[in-house]
Protein backbone atom coordinates (compact mmCIF):
# COMPACT_ATOMS: atom_id res chain seq x y z
CA UNK A 1 0.00 0.00 0.00
CA UNK A 2 1.29 3.59 -1.25
CA UNK A 3 1.00 6.60 -0.39
CA UNK A 4 2.14 10.58 -0.66
CA UNK A 5 1.39 10.59 3.34
CA UNK A 6 0.83 8.38 5.87
CA UNK A 7 -0.44 9.83 9.27
CA UNK A 8 -0.06 7.65 12.53
CA UNK A 9 -2.17 8.05 15.34
CA UNK A 10 -6.01 8.36 15.40
CA UNK A 11 -6.99 11.24 18.11
CA UNK A 12 -7.75 14.84 17.37
CA UNK A 13 -4.56 16.24 16.33
CA UNK A 14 -4.08 12.99 13.30
CA UNK A 15 -7.90 13.03 12.89
CA UNK A 16 -7.22 16.98 12.02
CA UNK A 17 -3.92 16.60 10.16
CA UNK A 18 -6.00 13.36 7.84
CA UNK A 19 -9.19 16.46 7.77
CA UNK A 20 -6.74 19.21 6.47
CA UNK A 21 -4.96 16.72 4.20
CA UNK A 22 -8.09 15.74 2.77
CA UNK A 23 -8.81 18.96 0.47
CA UNK A 24 -5.31 18.26 -1.59
CA UNK A 25 -4.84 16.17 -4.60
CA UNK A 26 -2.59 13.39 -3.11
CA UNK A 27 -3.22 10.28 -1.45
CA UNK A 28 -3.69 9.78 2.59
CA UNK A 29 -3.64 7.27 5.09
CA UNK A 30 -4.54 7.39 8.42
CA UNK A 31 -3.39 4.25 10.85
CA UNK A 32 -4.59 3.94 14.43
CA UNK A 33 -3.58 0.97 17.02
CA UNK A 34 -7.05 0.95 18.59
CA UNK A 35 -10.19 -0.55 17.22
CA UNK A 36 -11.65 2.82 17.06
CA UNK A 37 -10.49 6.64 16.89
CA UNK A 38 -10.64 8.72 19.90
CA UNK A 39 -9.54 5.79 22.14
CA UNK A 40 -6.15 7.14 23.61
CA UNK A 41 -5.37 10.64 24.56
CA UNK A 42 -8.82 12.15 23.46
CA UNK A 43 -10.91 9.76 24.83
CA UNK A 44 -10.14 11.30 28.43
CA UNK A 45 -10.28 15.05 26.97
CA UNK A 46 -12.42 17.72 29.02
CA UNK A 47 -14.19 18.98 25.80
CA UNK A 48 -12.89 22.74 26.34
CA UNK A 49 -12.38 24.84 23.37
CA UNK A 50 -9.78 27.15 25.32
CA UNK A 51 -9.71 31.25 24.85
CA UNK A 52 -5.46 31.04 24.72
CA UNK A 53 -5.60 32.87 28.16
CA UNK A 54 -3.00 30.03 30.23
CA UNK A 55 0.10 29.67 27.62
CA UNK A 56 2.88 30.90 27.87
CA UNK A 57 3.87 34.07 26.32
CA UNK A 58 4.88 33.51 22.42
CA UNK A 59 4.92 30.09 22.30
CA UNK A 60 3.81 27.81 19.92
CA UNK A 61 1.07 26.69 21.74
CA UNK A 62 -0.47 29.76 22.54
CA UNK A 63 -0.28 30.74 19.40
CA UNK A 64 -1.96 27.66 17.58
CA UNK A 65 -5.04 27.90 20.34
CA UNK A 66 -5.61 31.27 19.42
CA UNK A 67 -6.30 29.93 15.81
CA UNK A 68 -7.67 26.34 16.60
CA UNK A 69 -10.29 28.71 18.63
CA UNK A 70 -11.54 30.57 16.02
CA UNK A 71 -11.05 27.28 13.06
CA UNK A 72 -12.93 25.50 15.24
CA UNK A 73 -16.07 28.32 14.89
CA UNK A 74 -15.85 27.64 10.88
CA UNK A 75 -15.96 24.45 11.47
CA UNK A 76 -18.71 23.67 13.88
CA UNK A 77 -21.19 24.43 11.48
CA UNK A 78 -19.45 22.17 8.35
CA UNK A 79 -19.49 19.12 10.28
CA UNK A 80 -22.31 19.59 12.55
CA UNK A 81 -20.23 19.97 15.77
CA UNK A 82 -22.18 20.71 19.07
CA UNK A 83 -19.75 23.86 20.04
CA UNK A 84 -21.10 26.44 22.51
CA UNK A 85 -19.38 29.23 23.32
CA UNK A 86 -19.61 29.58 27.39
CA UNK A 87 -17.21 31.69 28.51
CA UNK A 88 -14.33 31.26 30.72
CA UNK A 89 -13.22 32.97 34.52
CA UNK A 90 -10.17 32.74 36.24
CA UNK A 91 -10.86 33.63 39.78
CA UNK A 92 -9.08 35.50 42.19
CA UNK A 93 -9.18 35.19 46.32
CA UNK A 94 -7.06 38.09 46.72
CA UNK A 95 -5.09 41.38 46.14
CA UNK A 96 -2.11 39.09 44.89
CA UNK A 97 -4.29 36.63 43.20
CA UNK A 98 -5.86 39.76 41.09
CA UNK A 99 -2.05 41.18 40.30
CA UNK A 100 -1.75 37.70 38.40
CA UNK A 101 -4.72 38.14 36.67
CA UNK A 102 -3.75 41.34 34.76
CA UNK A 103 -0.66 39.79 34.06
CA UNK A 104 -2.45 36.88 32.54
CA UNK A 105 -4.77 39.45 30.96
CA UNK A 106 -1.67 41.51 29.47
CA UNK A 107 0.20 38.35 27.97
CA UNK A 108 -3.14 36.57 26.17
CA UNK A 109 -3.60 40.37 25.06
CA UNK A 110 0.27 39.65 22.94
CA UNK A 111 -1.26 36.55 21.43
CA UNK A 112 -4.36 37.78 20.07
CA UNK A 113 -7.31 36.72 22.77
CA UNK A 114 -10.26 38.66 21.89
CA UNK A 115 -12.60 40.57 24.81
CA UNK A 116 -10.22 39.52 27.57
CA UNK A 117 -12.20 41.96 30.58
CA UNK A 118 -11.17 41.76 34.52
CA UNK A 119 -14.83 41.62 35.85
CA UNK A 120 -15.15 42.45 39.83
CA UNK A 121 -16.89 41.22 42.55
CA UNK A 122 -20.20 42.47 41.76
CA UNK A 123 -20.23 41.33 38.26
CA UNK A 124 -19.69 38.02 39.65
CA UNK A 125 -22.53 38.17 41.63
CA UNK A 126 -24.91 38.83 38.99
CA UNK A 127 -23.21 36.23 36.08
CA UNK A 128 -22.28 33.47 38.15
CA UNK A 129 -24.29 33.22 41.10
CA UNK A 130 -22.92 29.71 42.61
CA UNK A 131 -19.17 31.19 42.37
CA UNK A 132 -17.91 31.50 46.07
CA UNK A 133 -18.58 34.51 47.77
CA UNK A 134 -15.13 34.84 48.49
CA UNK A 135 -14.05 35.11 44.93
CA UNK A 136 -13.01 39.42 44.54
CA UNK A 137 -12.20 39.24 40.88
CA UNK A 138 -12.16 37.32 37.64
CA UNK A 139 -10.46 37.63 34.07
CA UNK A 140 -13.04 37.21 31.58
CA UNK A 141 -12.75 35.43 28.47
CA UNK A 142 -15.94 35.19 26.23
CA UNK A 143 -14.63 32.95 23.47
CA UNK A 144 -14.11 30.09 25.65
CA UNK A 145 -15.94 27.24 24.73
CA UNK A 146 -17.22 23.52 24.94
CA UNK A 147 -17.41 20.88 22.50
CA UNK A 148 -17.93 16.92 22.57
CA UNK A 149 -14.18 15.48 22.14
CA UNK A 150 -15.47 12.70 20.35
CA UNK A 151 -17.81 13.92 18.03
CA UNK A 152 -14.49 16.46 16.98
CA UNK A 153 -12.40 13.26 16.23
CA UNK A 154 -15.04 11.43 14.73
CA UNK A 155 -16.41 14.09 12.57
CA UNK A 156 -12.85 15.13 11.27
CA UNK A 157 -12.40 11.36 10.44
CA UNK A 158 -14.97 11.28 8.87
CA UNK A 159 -14.93 14.72 6.60
CA UNK A 160 -11.50 13.48 5.68
CA UNK A 161 -12.96 9.77 4.61
CA UNK A 162 -15.65 11.70 2.44
CA UNK A 163 -12.67 13.20 0.51
CA UNK A 164 -10.54 10.14 0.05
CA UNK A 165 -8.19 9.46 3.38
CA UNK A 166 -7.85 5.85 4.36
CA UNK A 167 -8.62 4.87 7.66
CA UNK A 168 -6.97 2.04 9.32
CA UNK A 169 -7.80 0.86 12.43
CA UNK A 170 -5.83 -2.09 14.76
CA UNK A 171 -2.96 -1.49 12.70
CA UNK A 172 0.06 -1.21 15.51
CA UNK A 173 2.66 0.34 14.00
CA UNK A 174 5.88 -1.84 14.80
CA UNK A 175 9.09 -1.01 12.95
CA UNK A 176 9.79 1.87 10.20
CA UNK A 177 12.69 2.16 7.45
CA UNK A 178 13.82 4.49 5.90
CA UNK A 179 14.22 4.59 2.08
CA UNK A 180 16.66 6.56 0.78
CA UNK A 181 15.53 9.30 -1.69
CA UNK A 182 11.68 7.73 -1.91
CA UNK A 183 10.43 7.78 1.62
CA UNK A 184 9.52 5.25 4.64
CA UNK A 185 8.36 1.61 4.88
CA UNK A 186 5.61 1.13 7.82
CA UNK A 187 5.78 -2.21 8.97
CA UNK A 188 2.22 -2.48 11.10
CA UNK A 189 0.53 -5.70 12.37
CA UNK A 190 -2.04 -5.38 8.90
CA UNK A 191 0.70 -4.87 6.83
CA UNK A 192 3.02 -2.57 5.42
CA UNK A 193 2.69 0.79 4.22
CA UNK A 194 4.84 3.07 2.19
CA UNK A 195 4.74 6.62 2.61
CA UNK A 196 6.81 9.46 0.53
CA UNK A 197 6.10 11.59 3.43
CA UNK A 198 5.33 10.24 7.44
CA UNK A 199 3.59 12.12 10.38
CA UNK A 200 3.74 11.16 13.81
CA UNK A 201 0.50 11.96 15.47
CA UNK A 202 0.88 8.88 18.19
CA UNK A 203 -0.07 10.94 21.55
CA UNK A 204 1.24 8.79 24.41
CA UNK A 205 3.76 6.62 22.29
CA UNK A 206 5.25 9.33 19.57
CA UNK A 207 8.45 9.08 21.39
CA UNK A 208 8.70 5.51 20.59
CA UNK A 209 7.29 6.24 16.90
CA UNK A 210 10.04 8.67 16.73
CA UNK A 211 13.00 6.88 17.60
CA UNK A 212 12.29 4.35 14.96
CA UNK A 213 12.91 7.12 12.32
CA UNK A 214 15.88 8.67 14.22
CA UNK A 215 17.66 9.46 17.13
CA UNK A 216 15.45 10.36 20.49
CA UNK A 217 14.79 13.69 20.55
CA UNK A 218 12.14 13.91 23.32
CA UNK A 219 10.63 12.28 25.88
CA UNK A 220 7.26 12.14 25.98
CA UNK A 221 6.16 11.74 30.66
CA UNK A 222 2.89 10.81 30.81
CA UNK A 223 0.77 13.47 33.02
CA UNK A 224 -2.34 11.82 34.71
CA UNK A 225 -5.52 13.69 35.52
CA UNK A 226 -8.21 12.45 37.66
CA UNK A 227 -11.63 14.28 36.25
CA UNK A 228 -15.30 13.17 38.15
CA UNK A 229 -18.28 13.83 36.15
CA UNK A 230 -21.32 15.32 38.31
CA UNK A 231 -25.09 13.98 37.40
CA UNK A 232 -26.61 16.09 34.65
CA UNK A 233 -29.36 17.62 37.08
CA UNK A 234 -26.22 20.13 38.21
CA UNK A 235 -26.13 21.00 34.37
CA UNK A 236 -26.91 24.38 35.70
CA UNK A 237 -24.60 24.77 38.56
CA UNK A 238 -22.00 26.98 36.62
CA UNK A 239 -22.90 29.55 33.49
CA UNK A 240 -18.88 30.06 32.92
CA UNK A 241 -15.99 27.14 33.01
CA UNK A 242 -14.11 28.20 36.15
CA UNK A 243 -10.60 28.02 36.42
CA UNK A 244 -8.43 28.83 39.66
CA UNK A 245 -4.97 31.00 39.05
CA UNK A 246 -2.59 28.62 36.89
CA UNK A 247 0.52 27.04 37.92
CA UNK A 248 3.33 26.34 35.93
CA UNK A 249 2.32 22.75 35.78
CA UNK A 250 -1.13 22.77 34.96
CA UNK A 251 -4.00 24.96 34.62
CA UNK A 252 -5.46 23.99 38.08
CA UNK A 253 -8.37 22.23 39.12
CA UNK A 254 -11.75 23.59 37.40
CA UNK A 255 -15.25 23.23 37.85
CA UNK A 256 -16.49 22.97 33.77
CA UNK A 257 -19.29 22.67 31.88
CA UNK A 258 -19.93 20.26 28.80
CA UNK A 259 -21.54 19.73 25.75
CA UNK A 260 -23.56 16.84 26.64
CA UNK A 261 -25.16 18.78 29.75
CA UNK A 262 -23.30 17.16 32.68
CA UNK A 263 -21.02 19.40 34.59
CA UNK A 264 -17.39 17.94 35.59
CA UNK A 265 -14.28 18.88 38.48
CA UNK A 266 -10.76 18.32 38.01
CA UNK A 267 -8.47 17.89 36.52
CA UNK A 268 -5.56 16.36 39.28
CA UNK A 269 -1.84 16.96 37.59
CA UNK A 270 1.05 14.88 38.44
CA UNK A 271 3.93 12.92 36.38
CA UNK A 272 3.41 8.91 36.16
CA UNK A 273 5.66 6.18 34.42
CA UNK A 274 2.58 3.92 33.28
CA UNK A 275 1.23 5.20 29.92
CA UNK A 276 -1.32 2.52 30.35
CA UNK A 277 -2.36 2.92 34.60
CA UNK A 278 -6.22 5.11 33.49
CA UNK A 279 -6.46 4.32 37.91
CA UNK A 280 -8.17 7.08 40.06
CA UNK A 281 -7.62 7.25 43.67
CA UNK A 282 -9.15 8.62 46.98
CA UNK A 283 -6.53 11.05 47.36
CA UNK A 284 -6.97 12.62 44.04
CA UNK A 285 -10.93 12.55 44.60
CA UNK A 286 -10.24 14.46 47.83
CA UNK A 287 -8.27 17.28 46.32
CA UNK A 288 -10.43 18.25 43.34
CA UNK A 289 -13.62 18.23 45.62
CA UNK A 290 -11.23 20.67 47.96
CA UNK A 291 -10.45 22.69 45.15
CA UNK A 292 -13.82 22.53 43.17
CA UNK A 293 -15.87 23.40 46.20
CA UNK A 294 -13.77 26.58 47.12
CA UNK A 295 -14.86 27.52 43.69
CA UNK A 296 -18.56 26.57 43.71
CA UNK A 297 -19.26 25.67 47.44
CA UNK A 298 -22.57 23.73 46.10
CA UNK A 299 -20.82 21.14 45.04
CA UNK A 300 -21.91 17.51 46.33
CA UNK A 301 -19.94 14.35 46.21
CA UNK A 302 -22.95 12.95 46.38
CA UNK A 303 -23.96 14.74 42.62
CA UNK A 304 -20.64 12.04 41.69
CA UNK A 305 -22.04 9.37 38.94
CA UNK A 306 -18.92 8.71 36.82
CA UNK A 307 -14.78 8.53 37.90
CA UNK A 308 -12.01 8.53 35.34
CA UNK A 309 -8.55 9.36 34.73
CA UNK A 310 -6.42 10.34 31.19
CA UNK A 311 -3.09 10.77 30.48
CA UNK A 312 -1.06 13.97 28.66
CA UNK A 313 1.48 13.39 26.67
CA UNK A 314 3.89 15.55 27.76
CA UNK A 315 6.91 16.66 26.40
CA UNK A 316 8.75 19.62 27.83
CA UNK A 317 6.98 23.72 27.85
CA UNK A 318 5.71 23.54 24.41
CA UNK A 319 4.04 21.40 21.37
CA UNK A 320 6.70 19.47 19.06
CA UNK A 321 5.35 19.81 15.32
CA UNK A 322 8.44 20.34 13.10
CA UNK A 323 10.02 18.31 10.81
CA UNK A 324 12.77 15.94 12.00
CA UNK A 325 16.35 17.25 11.25
CA UNK A 326 17.73 14.03 10.39
CA UNK A 327 14.94 12.69 8.52
CA UNK A 328 13.46 14.61 5.67
CA UNK A 329 9.77 13.83 4.96
CA UNK A 330 9.17 13.17 8.55
CA UNK A 331 6.83 15.23 10.68
CA UNK A 332 6.87 15.11 14.59
CA UNK A 333 3.62 16.04 16.14
CA UNK A 334 4.44 15.59 19.78
CA UNK A 335 3.75 16.46 23.74
CA UNK A 336 0.35 17.82 22.73
CA UNK A 337 -1.43 18.40 25.85
CA UNK A 338 -3.36 20.98 26.64
CA UNK A 339 -4.70 23.26 24.88
CA UNK A 340 -4.25 20.10 22.42
CA UNK A 341 -8.00 19.89 21.29
CA UNK A 342 -8.34 23.68 20.64
CA UNK A 343 -4.87 23.66 18.65
CA UNK A 344 -5.84 20.65 16.57
CA UNK A 345 -7.34 22.32 13.35
CA UNK A 346 -4.51 24.78 13.58
CA UNK A 347 -1.89 21.98 13.66
CA UNK A 348 -3.50 20.73 10.71
CA UNK A 349 -2.66 23.20 8.74
CA UNK A 350 0.94 24.01 10.04
CA UNK A 351 2.12 20.10 9.47
CA UNK A 352 0.33 20.94 5.58
CA UNK A 353 3.10 23.71 5.38
CA UNK A 354 5.71 22.06 7.12
CA UNK A 355 4.88 19.03 4.47
CA UNK A 356 4.64 21.20 1.68
CA UNK A 357 7.91 23.01 2.99
CA UNK A 358 9.53 19.24 2.55
CA UNK A 359 8.63 19.17 -1.14
CA UNK A 360 4.85 18.01 -0.75
CA UNK A 361 3.08 19.19 -3.99
CA UNK A 362 -0.59 20.44 -2.42
CA UNK A 363 -2.75 21.29 -5.30
CA UNK A 364 -6.85 21.45 -4.16
CA UNK A 365 -8.72 18.90 -4.64
CA UNK A 366 -11.42 19.62 -7.29
CA UNK A 367 -15.12 18.83 -5.66
CA UNK A 368 -13.87 18.33 -1.90
CA UNK A 369 -16.49 18.40 0.18
CA UNK A 370 -16.20 20.77 2.69
CA UNK A 371 -19.39 19.44 4.84
CA UNK A 372 -20.00 16.26 6.39
CA UNK A 373 -23.84 14.60 6.83
CA UNK A 374 -26.41 16.21 9.59
CA UNK A 375 -26.28 13.84 12.47
CA UNK A 376 -29.91 12.65 13.85
CA UNK A 377 -29.87 13.37 17.73
CA UNK A 378 -33.43 12.83 19.46
CA UNK A 379 -32.63 14.47 22.58
CA UNK A 380 -31.75 17.91 20.85
CA UNK A 381 -35.74 18.19 19.10
CA UNK A 382 -38.41 19.61 20.04
CA UNK A 383 -41.89 16.93 20.58
CA UNK A 384 -43.15 17.82 17.84
CA UNK A 385 -40.26 17.05 15.54
CA UNK A 386 -39.35 13.95 17.51
CA UNK A 387 -43.24 13.20 16.61
CA UNK A 388 -42.82 13.71 13.26
CA UNK A 389 -38.93 11.98 13.06
CA UNK A 390 -40.71 8.34 15.08
CA UNK A 391 -43.81 8.46 12.06
CA UNK A 392 -40.92 8.92 9.47
CA UNK A 393 -39.04 5.70 10.85
CA UNK A 394 -40.42 3.57 13.82
CA UNK A 395 -36.85 2.96 15.25
CA UNK A 396 -36.37 6.42 16.70
CA UNK A 397 -39.41 5.49 18.75
CA UNK A 398 -37.38 2.65 20.43
CA UNK A 399 -35.65 4.04 23.52
CA UNK A 400 -32.39 1.76 23.91
CA UNK A 401 -30.92 4.21 26.25
CA UNK A 402 -33.28 5.63 28.96
CA UNK A 403 -30.95 8.32 30.84
CA UNK A 404 -29.36 10.13 27.90
CA UNK A 405 -32.86 9.05 25.53
CA UNK A 406 -30.95 7.69 22.78
CA UNK A 407 -32.91 5.96 20.10
CA UNK A 408 -32.38 2.63 17.92
CA UNK A 409 -32.22 4.36 15.04
CA UNK A 410 -29.19 6.42 16.39
CA UNK A 411 -27.49 3.25 17.75
CA UNK A 412 -27.70 2.30 14.08
CA UNK A 413 -26.30 5.00 12.58
CA UNK A 414 -23.60 5.10 14.78
CA UNK A 415 -22.41 1.47 13.58
CA UNK A 416 -23.01 2.38 10.57
CA UNK A 417 -20.88 5.42 10.86
CA UNK A 418 -17.99 3.23 12.25
CA UNK A 419 -18.88 2.14 15.41
CA UNK A 420 -18.03 -1.23 16.57
CA UNK A 421 -17.55 -1.65 20.41
CA UNK A 422 -19.86 -0.63 23.12
CA UNK A 423 -17.38 3.01 23.54
CA UNK A 424 -17.41 3.83 20.37
CA UNK A 425 -21.47 3.89 20.77
CA UNK A 426 -21.56 5.51 23.64
CA UNK A 427 -18.93 8.22 22.17
CA UNK A 428 -20.79 8.89 19.37
CA UNK A 429 -24.38 8.86 20.99
CA UNK A 430 -23.92 8.60 24.50
CA UNK A 431 -26.03 5.51 25.06
CA UNK A 432 -24.70 4.15 28.13
CA UNK A 433 -23.27 7.64 29.49
CA UNK A 434 -25.94 8.21 32.41
CA UNK A 435 -26.16 7.82 36.12
CA UNK A 436 -27.04 3.93 35.23
CA UNK A 437 -23.65 3.70 33.36
CA UNK A 438 -25.38 1.77 31.12
CA UNK A 439 -27.39 -0.68 33.22
CA UNK A 440 -30.63 -0.93 31.28
CA UNK A 441 -29.18 -0.41 28.04
CA UNK A 442 -25.68 -2.39 27.22
CA UNK A 443 -27.09 -5.60 26.14
CA UNK A 444 -29.15 -3.90 24.22
CA UNK A 445 -26.59 -2.03 22.51
CA UNK A 446 -24.52 -5.22 22.17
CA UNK A 447 -27.29 -7.63 20.50
CA UNK A 448 -27.76 -4.39 17.79
CA UNK A 449 -23.68 -4.36 17.31
CA UNK A 450 -23.90 -7.97 16.63
CA UNK A 451 -26.74 -8.11 14.93
CA UNK A 452 -25.50 -4.70 12.41
CA UNK A 453 -22.17 -6.15 12.02
CA UNK A 454 -22.68 -9.61 11.61
CA UNK A 455 -20.09 -10.69 15.02
CA UNK A 456 -21.05 -13.41 17.02
CA UNK A 457 -22.09 -11.40 20.75
CA UNK A 458 -18.78 -12.56 22.17
CA UNK A 459 -16.44 -10.36 19.84
CA UNK A 460 -18.26 -7.65 21.23
CA UNK A 461 -16.00 -5.41 23.42
CA UNK A 462 -16.17 -2.37 25.19
CA UNK A 463 -13.19 -1.01 23.97
CA UNK A 464 -11.71 -3.65 21.64
CA UNK A 465 -10.00 -6.57 21.77
CA UNK A 466 -9.56 -7.74 25.59
CA UNK A 467 -12.50 -6.22 26.81
CA UNK A 468 -15.33 -8.33 25.52
CA UNK A 469 -17.94 -9.08 27.79
CA UNK A 470 -19.60 -12.07 27.22
CA UNK A 471 -17.06 -15.30 27.00
CA UNK A 472 -16.97 -18.25 24.80
CA UNK A 473 -17.85 -20.73 27.92
CA UNK A 474 -21.00 -18.53 29.08
CA UNK A 475 -22.17 -17.67 25.14
CA UNK A 476 -22.41 -21.67 25.05
CA UNK A 477 -24.40 -21.94 28.52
Amino acid sequence: MAYDVVVVGGGVVGAAVAHALSFYRLSAALVEKEEELSFGVSKANSGIIHPGTQNPPRSLRGRLCVEGNRLIRRLAESLDLDFMEVGELIVAFDEAETSRLWQLKQEAEGDGVPGLEIVPRGWLRDNEPNLSREAVAALHAPTAGIISPYRLVYALAESAQLNGVELHTLTRVENIERIAGSGFNIVTSKGNFRARFLVNCAGLHADRVASMVSVPRFRIQPRKGEEYILDKKRRYITRHLLFPIPTPESKGILVTRTSDGNPMIGPTAYDVDDKVDLSTTDEGLEMVLRVATRLVPAIDRRDIIAYFAGLRPAAGDDFIVEVDADAPGFVNVAGIQSPGLTAAPAIGRLVTRLLRGQGLELASRRGSRQETPRHFRLQSMSPVAAEAAVRENPDTGDIVCRCETVSLREIKDAISAGARTLDGVKFRTRAGAGRCHGSFCTCRVMRVLSEETGRPITKISKRGPGSELVSEDRAGA
